[in-house]
């Protein structure tokens, strides 16, 4: 969540004074959204994606079972935590609606005390588990995303570029001889030098849709959407040159240099290619980089 940005809240109800009752509690600490009716609150959850849902289960034409039922059932809305806000005191309502994946009930009338803690409660542990996840697409050293985040994001750039038609390029990048470097100068020193390539590449990236991440170990892996395979080769001579003059100062004052070889390569996805094929070449890319003397930039084909 961005700082200083409110958590949100939609409030479903079909009673305008309970809307207004539960705004005026809210307001001052969450941005608030209403609506009235069950098909409403479906349409403003898709469109807001509010972080919390205070539901009303009686409604007319769709009662809040319904409701809560059909966000549970929609890719985009089923993680967001629904408070149930009623005046029914039977325990087999309050069953029904956990079973059906409620986060907790609100009894009527409002105690603006407790309203305030059961969403500050919902908005702690959403919170805590957003923390958890992003952390999860980090790597810790480099605080690049990792192969995890990567994954997903080639998923999405690929399903766009074959919808549209257009370039999806790749540079696999590999530190050369790394495990030589770290027996020279040590592993704090080696993941010295990893942050600072790490730096390079995100440096050169002069696109915000252009996506690097740590692929594992020395490697790192560069998403360049929309780019025919000339300029992601200019983009890959950039950052192999600027590894290449930089000089890093271990310990021991001795300066130190490294260099970096880059396997690339470029695609249009039809209906029949798929992501992990073409990674394939460019590993093999990477490969012929480094079979063929280190510090330069290979496609399959050249």
């Amino acid at each position: 969540m961005e700082e200083n940005k409110k958590n949100s809240v939609l409030i479903v109800d079909d009673e305008k004074a309970n809307i207004m009752a539960l705004t005026h509690i809210l307001s001052q600490d969450y941005t608030i959204y209403a609506a009235k009716n069950g098909q409403d609150a479906i349409i403003a959850a898709e469109k807001y994606l509010p972080d919390v849902i205070l539901l009303d289960i009686i409604m007319p034409d769709m009662d809040g079972y319904a409701v809560i039922t059909a966000l549970k059932n929609s890719e985009k809305t089923f993680n967001i935590p629904v408070v149930f806000i009623t005046e029914l005191g039977n325990p087999n309502y309050e069953e029904k609606g956990l079973s059906l994946g409620a986060s907790d009930y609100i009894a009527k009338p409002f105690s603006p005390a407790i309203v305030k803690l059961r969403i500050r409660n919902q908005i702690k542990m959403l919170n805590q588990l957003r923390t958890i996840e992003e952390l999860s697409m980090l790597d810790q050293l480099t605080n690049l995303p990792n192969r995890r985040n990567f994954d997903l994001r080639l998923q999405e750039e690929w399903d766009r570029a074959r919808r549209e038609q257009t370039p999806l390029s790749i540079l696999l990048l590999d530190v050369d001889r790394f495990k030589n470097y770290n027996d020279t100068y040590g592993h704090q020193q080696g993941d010295v030098a990893l942050k600072l390539v790490a730096k390079i590449i995100t440096q050169s990236l002069k696109r915000p849709t252009d996506f690097v991440s740590r692929w594992g170990g020395e490697e790192f892996i560069a998403l360049l959407p929309n780019t025919e395979l000339a300029g992601a080769m200019s983009i890959a001579e950039d950052i192999r040159s600027s590894v290449e003059s930089i000089k890093i100062l271990p310990e021991n004052g001795l300066k130190s240099k490294i260099t970096i070889s880059i396997g690339a390569n470029m695609i249009i996805p039809s209906q029949d290619s798929l992501p992990e094929d073409f990674l394939s070449l460019v590993d093999k890319a990477l490969y012929k980089a480094k079979d063929t003397g280190r510090n330069k930039i290979q496609t399959v084909g050249s």
